[in-house]
């Protein structure tokens, strides 16, 4: 019979589904970004020549994940408009969640699920199977062509690199320039979620689903909305900007 998951036990039994996939995956999620661990065995099973299907349905992948996901002969990946569910599927099982695969929702949200599997649990099995074929088919397959961006071109929230104690200033940016979020917050010398929630309890930003929002507030305090045809909106601020205590 199906199990109950909760947050973690949904992270556990999503590696071990595709660990042990053979196949095929099915991955289908609105949000997507992809964690290191997730990767590594993603980049396994490419190399194993396994059939990886991930179906997403935000605009807003980044210039890195983009790239990585070109780098797997074996991924296709298809966008599906006004996509809400979450489900990811290999030939033996499958688990239907609230979880995304989004590196955000596996460590702060809290979510539930069902794992199901085909041994067992048949019926719902292929009920499950047959309706994630169906948005297989309905989504538009991403021809993937986005090559290798020299730092000087990426948008302002892909740019930064980590700067050490040993770097000193020189990781920082230049005065007068705008600066995404996650830069900022790595000038200031403060993990990104830590601005992120400050940003959030001063009004500044607002979350929306999985995304961050900019709010009036935010606005008046120097914040921009950038959007990358190809990477979505994401938020930039003066590099000076005086942060909410």
């Amino acid at each position: 019979m199906p199990k109950f998951l909760n947050t973690s036990a949904t992270t556990y039994h999503l590696e071990e589904l595709i660990k042990s996939a053979s196949e095929r995956l099915i991955l289908i999620s609105p949000f997507l970004r992809i964690n290191e661990r997730i990767r590594e065995l993603l980049e396994d099973k490419n190399r194993m020549k396994i059939d990886i299907r991930i179906i997403y349905g935000k605009n807003e992948l980044q210039p890195d994940e983009m790239n990585w996901l070109k780098s797997l002969d074996f991924v296709r990946i298809s966008f599906c408009k006004n996509l809400h569910a979450k489900c990811y599927l290999s030939e033996s099982a499958a688990i239907i969640t609230s979880m995304n695969l989004y590196e955000f929702s596996q460590v702060n949200n809290n979510e539930m699920g069902v794992f199901i599997q085909r041994d067992s649990d048949g019926p719902l099995y292929m009920e499950t199977y047959q309706e994630a074929q169906r948005l297989v088919r309905v989504s538009e397959e991403i021809k993937i062509s986005v090559e290798k961006i020299h730092p000087a071109e990426e948008p302002a929230a892909t740019k930064a690199k980590e700067t050490s104690p040993a770097q000193g200033d020189a990781g920082l940016s230049a005065p007068g320039k705008c600066v995404s979020t996650t830069q900022l917050a790595k000038d200031r010398g403060i993990p990104p979620k830590e601005l992120f929630a400050k940003l959030q309890s001063a009004g500044w930003i607002s979350r929306d689903g999985e995304a961050w929002k900019l709010t009036d507030e935010g606005k008046k305090r120097g914040g921009e909305i950038k959007r990358s045809p190809q990477y979505g909106d994401y938020i930039v601020w003066p590099s000076s900007t005086v942060l909410p205590q």
